[in-house]
């Protein structure tokens, strides 16, 4: 084998490696880009359509949505998580049985009790296309991000503000 047929050889490799390392860097950039890619949390007036805000969030996101129950009086705290193609609901929690509280599980569904007392029904996992939420008059609804900030949706909205929330992308 000759000097040059070496070096030839030696040459091609090092492309072929370099190649290889740009292409798996290509699909490690593109794994995390589209892990993390999210969009806005968006409020908006379900009547008018007008938007009260957006919050940025990313795939794997959570946030949550508190307010004491107008019937029984006790808090209820839903929870979502953000996913590629929408908003899931993934938890309940509450503190007293009563009208408008989820009394049967479901298929799937697990029934926990909190050391505080609460019971945690998880395993929904059900995408919410229409997530709306009626604000009360007398107690507030609190909006609760993933960074852990928190927002009055009486503050932000108004009392009986019907708000809808939205995932854009």
């Amino acid at each position: 084998m000759s000097k040059q047929s070496a070096g030839s050889d030696l040459s091609s490799k090092a492309l072929y490696i370099a190649a290889v390392v740009i292409l798996a860097l290509a699909v490690l950039t593109a794994a995390f880009v589209y892990h993390h890619a999210g969009g806005y949390l968006v409020l908006s007036s379900e009547k008018t359509g007008s938007v009260y805000a957006r919050y940025k969030v990313h795939n794997s996101d959570t946030f949550s949505i508190g307010f004491i129950h107008s019937v029984n009086k006790s808090p209820v705290t839903d929870y979502y998580e953000i996913r590629k193609d929408g908003i899931y609901v993934v938890k309940t929690v509450y503190y007293g049985f009563g009208a408008g509280v989820q009394t049967e599980l479901e298929e799937g569904q697990t029934l926990e009790y909190g050391k505080d007392g609460s019971m945690i029904i998880s395993g929904f996992d059900r995408r919410m296309d229409d997530l709306v939420y009626f604000v009360g008059t007398v107690s507030d609804h609190t909006l609760t991000l993933e960074s852990g900030q928190q927002i009055s949706l009486r503050t932000l909205c108004g009392k009986n503000a019907m708000v809808r929330i939205s995932l854009e992308r």
